[in-house]
């Protein structure tokens, strides 16, 4: 099979003003990016605000191993065979960034037969909203040490400035900063700083989860960029400069729309990561996909622990939404590993191993629970492999008989919408005989610890939680400054359900280590800041970037 930038490059697709025309809108109301994507200005898309919502689909995952998953596939699989069965369906994903792209991760924009077009382009700068924010965030950090520099009029305590810098790429490097040197004149005040990727920002967050341009500016004065000399909040609306990141932002808060393989329209907005934000797409896209579609296909980053319950407890309340399926992706290869299996055996070509693969099913029903803890229906899909055997997709299926979940096999990534038939026709079954009740996890009023608690016990399965180095200072002073009622948004690894990511399967026993909290007040959340969660991630010891190149006759190789 050919690689997947080799397939993205050899397709010959409708050109995007074709693919708005099944949204019922002109080309006249788009502003176009190219012949294949373009971005959807508010003002247009809020004339559809008095219809009604189409069905919300969630696709999760069990906990992510190095086997991988393959939710993005799924999704992309998913939203081509709802299309081939004649569903209006609108997809509503995130958009990838740069640093996990050149990283660990490559593209994320599906695989094989079920990928975005143009998937380059997407990969990449694609219509500059990751600059934008990076500007935006920037700027303010300037503004800011600028503030300090010229007389400090706010008394800002430097060692409690909170807001960093990003870059949209891997950099451990610069985790850990010293800025100003040079003197006053030349380099400002001496003080620690650092950088984080910009997917971690916070105006990453406020991008996807804003409403309108109202709400925008209004979210943006209220980010706490640091706390004065008598442990007081300063935020942003301080510093005059909100104007000017909104004319950094004007063009980002319109959704982006492209293209499935098979022509099916997605909205790609939104680029928060689930380990260290909460993972989603921005609430704008899923709202107007809701409103244009019968079904709208979103996902939620990693597994359910982190992107399905931020999904819930973060997106839902802040949109209106309510879910009405949650999708959970497992791959054979990936419960093996949460059996015990190396990654070495679990790529082994048709290797069966009936133990090791019930030992993972515990991973998978951890997951199965924590959908069910909302009240939406749960539908499991399994994400086939080559190295899959039938014994192993049979028990699968006969593990989710015993526990009444629905379950289909999905072949999307080599057979693209014809692959995830079966998975289609399981949900859009679902959708009609199963209303579901969905309520959220914890209640907003409850006292921080108990709702950091909630999530830890509940979803996690964690016996307690552990609060060390600033943590409980950091608490009281967001207590303080009034943002005890916000929900919660945990940063941890997502290579476990724990905050260990040595720790496979569904461990118990354990104590989630908390040791630092942070308020996001323009996103209206708070992050408590778990095990060894990095807010820049490192590269590998082979980035992806060694292998990528650009020939000389125009085509890109390696960015898969």
């Amino acid at each position: 099979m050919k690689s997947d930038i080799d397939i993205s490059q050899d397709v010959s697709m409708q050109p995007i003003n074709d693919v708005i025309k099944s949204l019922g809108l002109s080309s006249e109301e788009i502003h176009p990016y190219g012949d294949y994507m373009a971005k959807i200005p508010l003002k247009i898309l809020q004339q559809f605000d008095d219809r009604p919502d189409g069905k919300l689909v969630l696709i999760s995952a069990i906990t992510a191993t190095k086997a991988g998953e393959g939710k993005t596939v799924t999704s992309i699989g998913l939203i081509q065979a709802l299309g081939n069965l004649g569903v209006k369906v609108i997809g509503a994903l995130r958009e990838p960034s740069i640093g996990p792209v050149f990283g660990i991760k490559g593209g994320a924009t599906g695989g094989g037969m079920s990928q975005l077009y143009p998937m380059w382009d997407i990969n990449l700068h694609f219509t500059g909203d990751i600059h934008a924010v990076s500007s935006a965030h920037n700027l303010l950090s300037s503004i800011v040490e600028n503030h300090i520099a010229k007389g400090n009029e706010l008394n800002i305590d430097i060692t409690r400035i909170v807001w960093q810098k990003v870059i949209d790429i891997n950099c451990r490097e610069l985790r850990r900063t010293i800025v100003g040197l040079g003197g006053r004149m030349m380099g400002g005040v001496p003080h620690e700083s650092g950088f984080i990727i910009t997917a971690a920002s916070e105006i990453s967050a406020i991008l996807s989860l804003t409403t309108s341009i109202s709400d925008l500016r209004s979210r943006l004065e209220n980010i706490v960029v640091a706390y004065d000399i008598d442990g007081r909040p300063v935020r942003a609306r301080q510093f005059n400069c909100i104007g000017a990141m909104m004319l950094l932002l004007k063009d980002a808060i319109s959704p982006n729309i492209v293209q499935t393989l098979e022509g099916q329209p997605v909205f790609v907005h939104g680029f928060p990561f689930a380990n260290i934000a909460h993972g989603a797409n921005s609430l704008i896209a899923t709202k107007y996909a809701l409103k244009l579609a019968d079904v709208v296909v979103t996902e939620a980053g990693f597994a359910t622990d982190l992107g399905a319950e931020k999904f819930f407890d973060i997106v839902c309340r802040q949109g209106g939404f309510i879910p009405n399926c949650g999708v959970i992706v497992a791959t054979v290869r990936a419960l093996k590993m949460h059996g015990g299996a190396s990654l070495e055996d679990t790529l082994r070509s048709k290797t069966t191993d009936i133990t090791v693969l019930k030992k993972g099913f515990a991973n998978l029903d951890k997951h199965i629970d924590n959908i069910r803890r909302y009240g939406i229906p749960v539908v499991v899909a399994i994400n086939h492999f080559p190295t899959d055997t039938d014994e192993e997709i049979e028990l699968i299926h006969a593990h989710c008989d015993e526990l009444e979940i629905p379950c289909a096999l999905s072949t999307a990534f080599s057979e693209g919408g014809r692959g995830g038939l079966d998975l289609a026709r399981t949900i859009m079954k679902t959708l009609s005989e199963e209303d579901g009740n969905f309520q959220y996890l914890y209640d907003l009023d409850l006292p921080i610890h108990d709702k950091i608690e909630r999530i830890a016990t509940e979803i996690y399965g964690a016996s307690g939680v552990e609060y060390i180095g600033t943590a409980m200072r950091d608490i009281r002073s967001i207590e303080l400054a009034g943002g005890g009622h916000l929900p919660i948004c945990i940063a941890k690894t997502q290579m476990s359900l724990s905050d260990d990511p040595k720790l496979k399967g569904a461990p118990e026993g354990w104590i989630l280590t908390v040791r630092e909290v942070l308020m996001s007040a323009g996103a209206r959340f708070i992050i408590p800041i778990c095990g060894n969660i990095m807010l820049m991630p490192g590269l590998p010891s082979q980035p992806a970037a060694e292998g990528i190149d650009y020939t000389n006759e125009g085509r890109i190789i390696g960015l898969d």
